[in-house]
C-alpha cells in the first residue's frame, strides 16, 4: 500500500483497528432529515467523539470548521430523492479533485446490487476506484438498499459486500443483520457497520452493535441512531465504549444512563 492510502488509512481506522464513523449525509436524497436541519449544530458536540464524518462536500464547507475537525470521508455520490422514481438511480456528483481540494481521508459511493441501476452503480464504483488508486485515496463502498428495507439479510448483504471489495473498495459499509458473521467472513476487506433493524430502546442498538463487532465488523458508521437520540452525546460515548473499550451493551446502557445527566 502506498504512503498515502496507508496513511489516510490510518486517520480512519484507529490503533486499536476500530472506528466509529458519524455520517451527516443524509440531505443529500432526504433533505433536511428531523435533528439534521441546521447541521452545524448536530455535528459540533459529537465530534469530539467520532473517529471521521461521513458527509457531502456542501454541508462541508457550510458547517463545519475546517480548523476543528475529525477526517473527511466525502460523500460522492447522489442525483436521486426521496420523491423520485428511484434512489437506486444514482451518478457520481464530486469529482477525485475536489476531494483532494477537501483534503478528504476517503470517499464514499453508494451501490444498489440487485435493482433496475446495478450495473451503472457498480460501474461507477470501479471508476470511483481507478480515480483514488491513483491518488492514493481509499473508496468506502456503502451497499445501499433504496427503499427495499427487506433485503438487509445476510445472503444479499454479504454477496453485495464481497461484490463492492472486488471491485477494489477499501472499506464496506453494510447493515448490520442477523448471521452477520457471514457477511464479514466472505468480504476481504474491513466491514463497517450501518444501522441495524428498527429498535425500540437504547440497549437494542448496542447489542446489534456489540454483536456486529463480535462477529468481525472494525467498527460503526452510525447516524440517526445517535443524532436523532434524546441524549446524543450521551449515546455517541456510549457507543464508543462497545468500540474502543470492547464494553458490553449493559456496560454502554450504564454509560448512556450517566451521561444523559451531565
Amino acid at each position: 500500500m502506498e504512503w498515502g492510502m496507508a496513511n489516510r488509512m490510518a486517520q480512519l481506522i484507529q490503533q486499536d483497528g476500530h472506528c466509529l464513523f458519524l455520517p451527516v449525509d443524509h440531505g443529500y436524497f432526504q433533505g433536511p432529515t428531523r435533528n439534521l436541519e441546521e447541521p452545524r449544530k448536530t455535528c459540533e458536540p459529537l465530534m469530539p467523539y467520532a473517529d471521521a464524518l461521513f458527509i457531502t462536500r456542501g454541508v462541508l464547507r457550510s458547517s463545519i470548521d475546517p480548523d476543528n475537525t475529525r477526517p473527511i470521508i466525502l460523500r460522492v455520490s447522489g442525483g436521486t430523492s426521496v420523491i423520485g422514481k428511484d434512489l437506486a438511480n444514482e451518478g457520481l456528483t464530486t469529482s477525485m479533485e475536489e476531494a483532494i481540494r477537501l483534503n478528504a481521508s476517503a470517499v464514499g459511493i453508494s451501490i444498489f446490487v440487485g435493482s433496475d441501476y446495478e450495473k451503472e452503480s457498480l460501474l461507477n464504483l470501479s471508476k470511483l476506484v481507478d480515480e483514488g488508486e491513483k491518488y492514493g485515496i481509499p473508496v468506502m463502498a456503502v451497499t445501499a438498499v433504496g427503499k427495499e428495507l427487506e433485503k438487509r439479510d445476510a445472503r444479499y448483504l454479504a454477496l453485495a459486500s464481497r461484490i463492492a471489495a472486488e471491485l477494489g473498495s477499501r472499506l464496506v459499509k453494510t447493515y448490520w443483520c442477523e448471521e452477520f458473521d457471514k457477511v464479514v467472513r466472505g468480504c476481504p476487506v474491513p466491514v463497517v457497520m450501518a444501522g441495524g433493524p428498527r429498535v425500540e430502546t437504547e440497549l437494542g442498538v448496542f447489542e446489534f452493535v456489540h454483536d456486529g463487532m463480535q462477529k468481525g465488523a472494525i467498527g460503526v458508521n452510525l447516524g440517526r441512531n445517535i443524532w436523532q437520540n434524546e441524549f446524543p452525546v450521551a449515546m455517541i460515548k456510549a457507543i464508543r465504549a462497545i468500540i474502543h473499550q470492547n464494553a458490553t451493551p449493559q456496560e454502554a446502557q450504564e454509560i448512556y444512563e450517566e451521561e444523559k445527566k451531565k
